[in-house]
């Protein structure tokens, strides 16, 4: 813990002058120059800082613009995503969500309400499971080979008789997610309700996001789906292009 608070203690002095020295960053941080000097090393190896010139002073390096931009990517995400949500929601008259993937579980970040009588509840803070939803879906089948795995050896929890939980079968609609570019849920998380999710891409064409759309299984029909897809490929094409995804 104190290596990390030194560590922390280093990037906020290189932020709030601009420069420092192994002398000065050993004053602030009240350690022999030796000790300073193998810290900033670290922190240098991790592009955290960098050197100004041969033997001279550290600043910020640009691996902490990396880390802010993933940081503001997400910040930035409910924002721009908002119209979109709200446009998609009064055009399809469902429920419009964006969710993010946090580990082993989808994270909605953002929603839009249909203008339907009968509309999805509020999920805007809720954990979904990522097998069992659309926007899961989505996010694990672009998510790593070795997150797929480390998810797929567990057993996973069967909510309705409709929920996939075979890791075979789910791995073979992840190569369809892929293909096809969508994800579809009839009823695999709640009886009645059926989702359709598309994914959204960040500026280094990764996908940070899933939007979907949601409604009961009477009026969000198998049929009905493939126009739904549609607007929100649209819609997941044109924020991803707000995010610098160059398609």
């Amino acid at each position: 813990m104190q290596s990390v608070d030194r560590a922390v203690t280093v990037l906020e002095l290189l932020a709030r002058n601009g420069e420092a020295g192994i002398t000065e960053i050993a004053g602030e941080l009240g350690v022999h120059k030796s000790t300073a000097s193998r810290l900033v090393s670290v922190l240098e190896a991790r592009g955290l800082v960098e050197q100004l010139g041969e033997r001279g002073k550290y600043a910020i390096g640009f691996g902490i613009v990396r880390l802010a931009g993933a940081a503001t990517e997400r910040m930035d995400l409910p924002r721009l995503g908002r119209p979109f949500c709200e446009q998609l929601a009064s055009d399809l008259g469902e429920t419009v969500n964006i969710a993010i993937r946090d580990n082993d579980v989808a994270i909605n970040i953002s929603q839009a309400r249909g203008t339907a009588a009968v509309t999805a509840h509020n999920w805007v803070g809720q954990r979904t499971p990522l097998h069992a939803t659309s926007s899961g879906k989505v996010l694990l089948a672009h998510a790593p080979r070795d997150d797929q795995d480390e998810l797929l050896v567990r057993p996973l929890e069967r909510y309705t008789t409709r929920t996939v939980t075979n890791a075979s079968e789910l791995r073979k609609d992840f190569e369809l997610i892929v293909r096809d570019g969508y994800a579809t849920s009839y009823e695999e998380l709640e009886l009645g309700l059926n989702a359709a999710a598309v994914a959204v891409h960040n500026h280094e064409g990764d996908v940070i996001a899933a939007l979907s759309a949601s409604g009961p299984s009477y009026r969000f029909s198998r049929k009905r789906m493939r126009d739904v897809v549609g607007a929100m490929r649209v819609a997941a094409k044109e924020l991803s292009s707000q995010l610098g995804f160059l398609a």
